[in-house]
C-alpha cells in the first residue's frame, strides 16, 4: 500500500492540470450548495433570532384578529384573573431612510420575565428611560450607528405614507454576538409610544404568555382559554417559526435543487479526470498485479486518492461558497423581502449543519464517481490492463446496458413523479433520477450519431472528418461524460430559461387582465407585491372627490388567522362596476361567481390556496373572527399569480360586518371618457401631498414594477444557471485536455507521416464541434422535457400555479448553438497544444 501510495502521489505531482480539473469539479458543485444554503440559512436564521428576540423567553402568545386585539382583554387577564406571567406588545416597521426598523412597544413593569433588555450593559441601558419622554425609544448601539442617531437626538421614521418622531433615550450594549444580531435594526419603544407611533390606540398586536411544564401550566393554558374572546387564540411560539420555515420551504427547495445540479455535473467532471488517471496508469497497474499487488489494494488506492482530491476540493469548495454566499444572500434577502417577510440579514450564519453537508456531498460525490474507474482497476486481467484499448473495449461493450439501464430509469423517475404527485421532495428526487437516465443515454446516442455522420463528414471534409468523427466514437470513455455534462447542463439551462419565460409571459398576461383600472394607489409599505398600509380616511375622500375619476375600487389587504393559528391572507374587495370582468377562474361561471360573491357572501380563493389546502368550489374556509369561527362557502377559484401560499377574496361589506374594520388598504381609480390619467395624477397629488404620502401609478408603472419584481425573484436563478454551464464547461475542456495527453502518440505518428499542425487543428477543433453538436442535439430533447416537467410538475407543486408553456425555437435553437460554442471554446487550448507538440516529443515513451 505504501508502494501504491507513493505511485499515486508521484502521478498526481506530474499531471497537475489534471488535477487541477479534478478540484474545480468538486470545488464549483460544493461552493454553489453551500452559498445558497448559507445565503437561505442566513435569511432564515436573521428572521428566527429577531422573533427570539421580540418574543423573548414566551412559551405562548395570544393573537387576534387582523386588527390585533383590544387593550382591555391584558387588563382582563392580568387583573380580573390574576395572571401575572403574561406581557403586552406592540409591533410594527418603520423606516430610517433606506432602513426598515422593527418597533416594538412593551409594558417595562411587565418585561423582567420575558426579555432580558434591561440586562443590557451600557450607562443608559435598561428601560426606565422609556417612561421619561413621549416617543422614547431605546435601541442597540450598532443600530443607533447604523441610522445615524446619538443618544439625546430626535430623529424622524416614515410609516404609512407620514413620518413620526421619536427620541433615543438610550442604548443597549449587548452583553455576546447573538445578542447584538438579535437586537439589529430594532427599536423599543413604551407601549403607549408605540400605540400612537403605530396608530393602534387601544389595540395590541399580542400578549407573550409564558406558560410552565406539567400540570400547572395545564391549568394556567385552560384558565387563559377560557377568558378569551372568539377572535383571539393560543399558540405555541414554535409554530411561527414553522410557519416561516414553510413559507420559504418551495422556494429554498427549488434552490437546493439547482445546486445539486451543478455538483452533479462536477461528478462528470471527476469521473473523467479519475478514468483517465487510471487508463494513465493501467500499464503500472498492469505491471503491479503481475507482481502480485491484489485487486483489493488497488482499488483502496484508488478511492484513497479520490478521496484526498474529494476532502480538497471541499474544502476549497467550503472557502469559495463562503465568499460566493455573501454577494447570494443579498438576492435570497430581496427575494424573500419582495414575497414573504420583512428580515434585514446583516452577516452570513454558517452553521455546522452547512459544513458538515458540504463535506458529505463533496466526498461522497467524489467517491461515487470515483467507484466505476476503480472497479475498471481492478477488474482488468492484468494481460489486458497492459494494452491500450481494454477500457474502450469495454465501455463500448457497456453501451447496450448502459442504454437499458438509462432507459430504466427514466421509467422509475416517472413513475415516481405520477406515485407521489404532493411531495416536493420526491418530484424533485423523480427529476435527478429522470435527468440521469438521459446522461446514461448519451454514450449510446452519441456512438450512433457519430457512425452516422462519419461518411457524410468524409465526403465533405475528407479524411480529417472522418477521424474526427471516428476519435468521438473511438473514445466514449472520456467524451461520453463529457458531452453528458454539456448536453445536460445546456437542458437545464434550456428548461429554466423556458419556465421563466413561461412563467413570465402567464403573469404579464394576468396583469393585462387583472389591472384594469387606470390608476392605482396605495400607502408605501415595506413588502414589494402587496399593500398592508392602511390610507387616511381624508384622503380616500380627496382621491373620490378628484375631477376625472369616474369610479373606484376599495381594497383592504389584512392577514388573519385559521382557527388553528395559521395565517391567512385576506383581501377584501368593493369593485367598481368596470372591475371584475376581466379575472379569469379556474372553477366557476364568473357571472355565478359574482352574484354570489356580492349577494351570498360567498368569497374567492386563489389557485395556489386552493391547491394547498385542497378545497374547490363548495367548500368552505374557516376564518377567525371577532364573533368566533366562520365558515365561509367558496364560489369559485381564480388564477393568480401575486402569492404562493394564497390568498381568500371578499366582499368588502362582508368583511367589515365581520371584521368590524373599516380600514382601506388601497384604491383602484377609472377615469372618466376624456379625461387624461396623467392630469388626474398630478391632481391627486396635489390634493392628498398634505395629508400622507401616496404611491400612485398608473396602470402601465404598475405593470413594469409588478415585473421587476419577478425578475428580482429569478436572479438567483439565473445566477445558478450560469454557474451549471460552466462547471459542464470546465468538464469538455478537462476531456479534451485528458485526450490531448493519451493521444500525444498518435498525433506524433499523424505528423510524422505528414500531417501539418493546420491539419491536426482542424482534427481538434471538428472533433469538439462534433462533441458540441452531439450536445446540443441531446440537449433539445432533454432540455423540453425537463422544462414540461418544470412547468407543469415543479412549478405546480411548489407554488400551484398553473403556467402556459411557451417553447419558442429560438431557444432550442440557442442551446444548439451555445453547446458548439462552448465545446469549440474548450477545445480551442488544446487545439493550439497539440498542433504545437514535435512529433519527436509525442512519440518518446514516458
Amino acid at each position: 500500500m505504501s508502494l501504491l501510495l507513493r505511485s499515486s502521489t508521484s502521478h498526481l505531482r506530474r499531471h497537475p492540470w489534471q488535477l487541477v480539473f479534478a478540484l474545480l469539479g468538486i470545488a464549483l458543485g460544493v461552493a454553489v450548495t453551500i452559498a445558497v444554503d448559507l445565503a437561505v440559512g442566513s435569511a432564515r436564521r436573521a428572521f428566527e433570532i429577531s422573533t427570539s428576540a421580540v418574543a423573548g423567553r414566551a412559551t405562548h402568545q395570544i393573537t387576534g384578529a387582523s386588527t390585533g386585539l383590544d387593550e382591555q382583554l391584558y387588563r382582563t387577564l392580568r387583573v380580573d384573573a390574576g395572571i401575572t406571567a403574561i406581557a403586552p406588545v406592540v409591533e410594527g416597521y418603520v423606516r430610517r431612510d433606506r432602513i426598515a426598523l422593527q418597533i416594538i412597544g412593551v409594558d417595562p413593569f411587565a418585561e423582567a420575565p420575558f426579555r432580558s433588555y434591561a440586562a443590557g450593559q451600557g450607562p443608559t441601558s435598561g428601560l426606565a428611560p422609556l417612561l421619561v419622554r413621549p416617543g422614547a425609544v431605546i435601541t442597540s448601539e450598532q443600530t443607533a450607528k447604523a441610522i445615524g442617531v446619538a443618544v439625546g437626538d430626535s430623529f424622524a421614521v416614515a410609516l404609512a405614507g407620514g413620518t413620526r418622531t421619536l427620541l433615543l433615550v438610550g442604548t443597549i450594549r449587548p452583553a455576546d454576538e447573538l445578542s447584538a444580531r438579535a437586537l439589529e435594526n430594532l427599536l423599543i419603544a413604551d407601549i403607549s409610544a408605540a400605540q400612537e407611533t403605530l396608530g393602534m390606540i387601544g389595540r395590541i398586536s399580542r400578549i407573550d404568555v409564558a406558560i410552565p411544564d406539567g400540570p400547572a401550566g395545564t391549568a394556567l393554558l385552560e384558565r387563559i382559554k377560557a377568558r378569551l374572546p372568539p377572535d383571539a387564540t393560543i399558540n405555541d411560539t414554535r409554530a411561527r417559526t414553522l410557519q416561516v420555515t414553510q413559507l420559504t420551504r418551495a422556494f429554498s427547495l427549488n434552490l437546493t435543487a439547482l445546486s445539486l445540479l451543478t455538483l452533479m455535473f462536477g461528478m462528470f467532471l471527476i469521473y473523467n479526470s479519475m478514468t483517465f488517471s487510471i487508463v494513465q496508469r493501467r500499464g503500472i497497474f498492469g505491471i503491479l498485479r503481475t507482481l502480485g499487488v491484489t485487486r483489493r489494494e488497488i482499488f483502496r488506492v484508488v478511492l484513497t486518492e479520490a478521496a484526498v482530491v474529494g476532502l480538497v476540493g471541499t474544502l476549497l469548495g467550503i472557502f469559495i461558497g463562503v465568499l460566493f454566499g455573501t454577494q447570494l444572500v443579498r438576492l435570497v434577502t430581496r427575494t424573500i423581502n419582495d414575497l414573504y417577510f420583512v428580515v434585514a440579514v446583516r452577516g452570513l450564519y454558517l452553521s455546522p449543519i452547512t459544513i458538515i453537508k458540504g463535506v458529505v456531498l463533496g466526498i461522497g460525490a467524489t467517491i461515487i464517481a470515483a467507484l466505476l474507474p476503480a472497479y475498471e482497476a481492478t477488474t482488468a486481467p492484468p494481460r489486458n490492463a497492459l494494452t491500450r484499448s481494454t477500457l474502450e473495449s469495454r465501455v463500448r461493450e457497456m453501451l447496450p446496458r448502459l442504454t437499458v439501464l438509462g432507459i430504466a430509469l427514466l421509467l422509475f423517475g416517472g413513475l415516481m413523479l405520477i406515485a407521489f404527485p404532493r411531495l416536493l421532495s420526491v418530484s424533485f428526487a423523480g427529476i435527478f433520477i429522470l435527468v440521469l437516465g438521459a446522461s446514461l443515454l448519451v454514450p449510446g446516442v452519441t456512438f450512433v450519431l457519430m457512425g452516422a455522420l462519419r461518411p457524410l463528414l468524409g465526403r465533405t471534409t475528407g479524411m480529417i472528418g472522418r477521424m474526427a468523427a471516428g476519435g468521438v466514437a473511438a473514445t466514449l470513455s472520456r467524451t461520453g461524460p463529457a458531452i453528458a455534462a454539456l448536453a445536460v447542463s445546456i437542458a437545464v439551462g434550456l428548461a429554466v430559461g423556458v419556465m421563466i419565460t413561461s412563467f413570465r409571459n402567464t403573469v404579464v398576461e394576468w396583469l393585462g387582465n387583472t389591472l384594469a383600472a387606470d390608476i392605482y394607489i396605495s400607502a408605501p409599505g415595506f413588502a414589494s407585491n402587496r399593500s398592508d398600509v392602511t390610507m387616511d380616511p381624508r384622503v380616500i375622500a380627496e382621491v373620490q372627490n378628484t375631477p376625472g375619476i369616474a369610479a373606484i375600487s376599495t381594497y383592504r389587504n389584512v392577514i388573519v388567522q385559521a382557527p388553528g393559528g395559521a395565517p391567512v391572507r385576506v383581501l377584501a374587495l368593493h369593485f367598481a362596476p368596470q372591475h371584475g370582468k376581466t379575472f379569469r377562474f379556474k372553477e366557476g361561471r364568473p357571472e355565478n361567481v359574482w352574484a354570489a360573491y356580492r349577494d351570498s357572501g360567498q368569497v374567492i380563493v386563489t389557485e395556489p390556496f386552493a391547491y394547498r389546502h385542497d378545497v374547490h368550489v363548495g367548500s368552505a374556509v374557516t376564518l377567525l373572527t371577532p364573533a368566533g369561527a366562520h365558515a365561509f362557502k367558496i364560489g369559485g377559484v381564480l388564477f393568480d399569480y401575486s402569492s404562493e401560499q394564497g390568498i381568500v377574496f371578499i366582499d368588502l361589506a362582508q368583511y367589515r360586518k365581520w371584521w368590524n374594520d373599516g380600514g382601506v388598504t388601497s384604491l383602484a381609480a377609472f377615469v372618466g371618457a376624456g379625461a387624461n390619467p396623467d392630469t388626474v395624477i398630478q391632481s391627486i397629488r396635489a390634493r392628498t401631498s398634505a395629508t400622507q404620502a401616496l404611491l400612485i401609478r398608473p396602470n402601465t408603472a404598475l405593470r413594469k414594477a409588478s415585473l421587476e419584481v419577478f425578475d428580482r425573484t429569478f436572479a438567483i436563478t439565473a445566477v445558478l444557471r450560469v454557474l451549471a454551464i460552466v462547471v459542464a464547461f470546465i468538464g469538455v475542456l478537462s476531456a479534451l485536455m485528458a485526450l490531448q495527453l493519451e493521444r500525444a502518440r498518435e498525433i506524433g505518428v499523424l505528423r510524422a507521416t505528414g500531417m501539418t499542425p493546420a491539419q491536426v487543428r482542424m482534427l481538434v477543433v471538428m472533433q469538439t464541434g462534433l462533441m458540441g453538436l452531439a450536445a446540443g442535439l441531446l440537449a433539445m430533447p432533454i432540455g423540453a422535457g425537463l422544462a414540461a416537467l418544470m412547468v407543469f410538475v415543479v412549478n405546480r407543486r411548489s407554488f400551484g400555479w398553473t403556467l402556459h408553456m411557451e417553447l419558442p425555437p429560438g431557444e432550442l435553437g440557442q442551446a444548439l448553438v451555445l453547446a458548439i460554442a462552448a465545446a469549440l471554446l474548450a477545445g480551442a487550448y488544446p487545439a493550439y497544444r497539440m498542433s504545437r507538440t514535435p512529433p519527436a516529443a509525442a512519440l518518446r515513451d514516458e
